[in-house]
């Protein structure tokens, strides 16, 4: 098994880190520039910077507010939200972000990720996949993608549209449970397990963590390549390193 990364999440609206509870009931919880260098310092193996409000608000990612994160963090930095042509991916790389992350831009225009990696290569490429559990009685896809942060269906099931994004040139895939998500009950494992079963492209597993043994079962139930975190690094219930001890103890490698 590689190295597991431990991966904390800075979803931002108004310049500000928030977590909300399935795409809702958003909370303020931290200044992004302060929490950036606190978890590097704590040994987070990399950052996610979500605009999680630029596709809603049919705007780009707000370069100003990742600028002064760029200058800060010293791990991996990846950039998702308003990312919708292979232009802006370059400005965001100009400022020193690492990938980048598609999610609505890829489902409306598939070809975006196949032009980015050649472009820039696949391992600055990450498509955000958001997903929901559909009843086995509805018409929809059981694990069905959703977009524009959750508000809209697409009809396309998760593990044909996870197929479809590696094979377009896709670096590694963000898989985020929206009915999971900041309930602090656990990841999906049924929909973390059938993506990162249906790629070869590392699969990074977000939605739900509440408690150590949630990371543990992402990867070993899961299949996880790494394991994304907000609610619980932001609200100081978990740290980085006692996340990547209880991991190494369970005999899940991790960079410490």
């Amino acid at each position: 098994m590689d190295i597991v990364k431990v991966i904390p999440c800075l979803d931002i609206k108004d310049g500000r880190v928030v977590k909300g509870v399935k795409f809702v009931n958003l909370k303020d919880a931290r200044d992004p520039v302060e929490a950036a260098r606190a978890y590097c310092k704590e040994g987070a193996d990399e950052l996610v910077f979500l605009d999680i409000f630029a596709t809603v608000q049919d705007r780009k990612t707000r370069l100003e507010w990742v600028k002064k994160v760029c200058d800060v963090v010293t791990v991996p930095f990846a950039v998702g939200g308003g990312i919708g042509s292979v232009e802006d991916m370059q400005e965001l790389f100009k400022i020193g972000v690492n990938k980048v992350s598609i999610n609505t831009a890829a489902v409306k225009n598939p070809d975006l990720i196949k032009q980015a990696a050649r472009k820039f290569g696949k391992e600055k490429i990450v498509v955000a996949i958001d997903g929901k559990k559909n009843p086995k009685s509805s018409k929809s896809p059981r694990l069905e993608v959703v977009i524009k942060s959750g508000t809209e269906g697409t009809g396309l099931d998760i593990v044909k549209w996870s197929k479809q994004v590696e094979k377009l040139g896709a670096g590694e895939i963000l898989l985020t449970s929206k009915d999971a998500d900041g309930t602090k009950k656990g990841y999906d494992l049924e929909m973390t397990k059938a993506c990162a079963e249906a790629v070869s492209i590392p699969v990074t597993a977000s939605g739900g963590a509440g408690k150590l043994e949630h990371l543990y079962e992402a990867v070993a139930i899961g299949k996880a390549s790494a394991v994304l975190c907000a609610s619980v690094f932001h609200f100081g219930e978990i740290s980085i390193p006692e996340a990547k001890k209880y991991l190494k103890e369970r005999g899940i490698p991790v960079r410490i």
